[in-house]
């Protein structure tokens, strides 16, 4: 046995809702690792069968029944997955039969269905939201006119891929500033954010897990060593302070809490799509 109990976020789409959904129950099980595996797009029963097959290798590796958290809708593709001997849990089961009895309605299981375009003015905005977010990623376009949300924090604290789901999922304009040496040198904020302050959120991190992921980026180099984390934290905290930026710790806060956090702060009143 390995110690860890396998965890597998399985859709007939891309698997977001899945992982989302089944991110935030493990969480509440800290006495418990788990070893994850996302399998997308089991549209059919040879998919599910494969995937099955992946299920039962996986729980022989480690000696312990795998849990399934599962957002396939077809009663023959979730059957195929049953025959994994795996715990099975349908993300959506505890909603379905409420939502049946109060609309009148049964449910449509067509496959891709919760994942499809509804709406195509958010999609596009969806879409316009991620190409801001990689033209505004780290300093590259400091023109934060139209940002929504400008990201602030020293180099691999959680800025890119908060982001990222920022314009994903609610289709925030969202730009991240890093911290330079040279901004940190000050207790006040550089020039080019002082116009944006009221778009600004601050992000820090424990410094021992800053030179963890420095350190695989750039190993062994001064931009690694835990002085220098160290160091660029306490600076850019004092700043944060100083100009009453609201702060938050990515060290262990997960991205969808994050997103959350920075959204009531800023009053952003964005529904997910």
């Amino acid at each position: 046995m390995t110690g860890l109990r396998p965890v597998f976020y399985i859709s007939d789409g891309t698997g977001i809702t899945a992982e989302t959904i089944g991110h935030c129950l493990l969480t509440q099980f800290t006495g418990t690792r788990f070893a994850s595996e996302r399998i997308a797009f089991v549209d059919s029963v040879e998919h599910a069968q494969a995937a099955a097959a992946r299920i039962r290798d996986v729980a022989e590796q480690h000696g312990a029944r795998p849990i399934v958290i599962n957002s396939c809708v077809d009663a023959d593709v979730v059957a195929a997955l049953n025959e994994s001997g795996a715990l099975m849990l349908d993300v959506f089961a505890p909603f379905i039969v409420p939502l049946e009895r109060e609309l009148g309605e049964a449910r449509e299981r067509r496959i891709g269905q919760a994942h499809g375009i509804a709406n195509f003015e958010t999609y596009h905005r969806r879409i316009n939201a991620m190409n801001y977010a990689l033209t505004h990623d780290d300093g590259a376009n400091v023109d934060y006119g139209e940002a929504d949300v400008i990201l602030v924090a020293v180099s691999r604290a959680g800025k890119t891929p908060t982001c990222v789901y920022l314009a994903l999922h609610y289709g925030i304009r969202a730009a991240n500033y890093p911290l330079t040496e040279e901004d940190l040198e000050h207790d006040r904020l550089p020039p080019r954010l002082r116009p944006y302050r009221n778009k600004l959120f601050g992000l820090t991190i424990d410094p021992i897990r800053l030179q963890q992921i420095r350190q695989e980026r750039r190993p062994n180099s001064r931009y690694a060593q835990f002085d220098t984390c160290k160091r660029e934290v306490a600076a850019a905290e004092t700043m944060f302070r100083a100009e009453r930026i609201t702060t938050m710790s990515t060290t262990h806060t997960s991205i969808e809490e994050i997103a959350g956090k920075v959204l009531t702060t800023l009053g952003i009143n964005r529904e997910m799509f």
